[in-house]
């Protein structure tokens, strides 16, 4: 069982992997592409106005592709941190234990705080009665 869940985090890191990979080459390869239009080296039998045409319906579509894989990105960085959240158990049954036991000693040392005060109050309430009964003032 835990080979088999071993091989699905594994497997879906390299997923992730892949993903991060793939829309970074394509931002790139957009990018590139635009200032390649932008240069307007290629030469073409089309007039210029409708290769100007062209060049900028392509790059807006490039543009588009690179706002895609942004998308892309910002998804799979959600993925990762749900993925982190879910599947850190260790470091969070850590931080739950060390809080439990930091509560604990702090209950323990207002227990004990609470017991003197309630030992010296019966005390002086003792020493108060004693005094009343004792007094020749009654």
């Amino acid at each position: 069982m835990q080979r088999n869940l071993t091989q699905s985090k594994e497997a879906l890191l390299k997923s992730y992997n892949s993903r991060l990979k793939e829309d970074i080459r394509s931002m790139r390869e957009n990018f590139e592409e635009i200032i390649r239009l932008a240069k307007g080296e290629n030469e073409t039998q089309l007039s210029k106005i409708t290769q100007c045409e062209q060049d900028t319906y392509e790059t807006q579509v490039r543009a588009a592709n690179i706002v895609r894989a942004g998308e892309s990105l910002m998804k799979l960085v959600s993925d990762i941190k749900q993925y982190l959240i879910l599947n850190d158990f260790h470091a969070v049954n850590d931080a739950i234990c060390s809080n439990s036991a930091l509560y604990r000693n702090t209950q323990i040392d207002r227990d004990t705080k609470l017991m003197a005060v309630r030992d010296d109050m019966a005390a002086d309430l003792y020493d108060l009665e004693e005094e009343y009964y004792t007094s020749i003032y009654k």
